[in-house]
């Protein structure tokens, strides 16, 4: 019994390997980043990050603070507020000065929620010509280059993408599509946009570089 056991996994391990070796593996890696620093209009994404933080966020803060004067203002004279309405105030009161306290948080997180939704339109045009390389190059894994701990120039999808978006590109860019072989029916060159920057963060590094 123990011997036909060992034939069966051993056969198993077999079909295994033979299966495997088969499979067409093709593995890419792309760079969301560097992609959206060059799309046309990527720039007002900042202008509008600053104007939402100059017009919403800091209003909102603002009066919260007055919200909260006024608050202290009745408890400290609590003799003529009833049990229950001095504890709904100091309730009140209590989540008013912790969102105070962690303002830069609430802020950093409303930004990176605008964020998204004003770099939703960029992204479906940059996902929908992703999707039509990895179906055109039948690519069956694509990771970020962070997660490649090493990866053949050639396999940098960002290129394709970029080609395929048909926009104008800055001549480095262009020059490293030529090199790559890949087609493009993008127009002369011109200057790289402005790299879109959330708050914080440092410069993306554009494809091609």
């Amino acid at each position: 019994m123990k011997k036909v056991l060992t034939v069966c996994v051993a056969v198993a391990a077999s079909f295994f390997i033979v299966n495997s070796s088969k499979a067409q593996v093709k593995i890419g890696f792309f760079d969301e980043q560097a992609v959206l620093a060059l799309m046309p209009g990527i720039g007002k994404v900042d202008t509008a990050l600053q104007t939402y933080a100059a017009d919403s966020l800091a209003p909102e803060r603002d009066a919260i603070m007055e919200d909260l004067k006024r608050t202290d203002s009745l408890l400290k004279d609590s003799t003529k507020l009833t049990p229950s309405l001095k504890a709904v105030l100091q309730k009140e009161a209590g989540q008013k000065y912790y969102k105070l306290q962690n303002w830069q948080q609430y802020q950093q997180e409303a930004l990176q929620t605008k964020q998204e939704e004003l770099l939703r339109p960029f992204r479906q045009k940059v996902y929908a010509v992703l999707q039509d390389v990895i179906k055109e190059q039948k690519y069956t894994h694509v990771f970020k280059p962070t997660d490649v701990i090493f990866a053949e120039k050639s396999e940098d999808i960002a290129l394709r993408v970029l080609a395929g978006l048909r926009i104008p590109l800055p001549k480095e860019v262009l020059d490293a599509i030529k090199a790559a072989g890949i087609s493009t029916a993008n127009g002369p060159a011109q200057p790289a946009p402005k790299p879109m920057l959330p708050p914080g963060a440092k410069p993306v590094k554009t494809a091609g570089r």
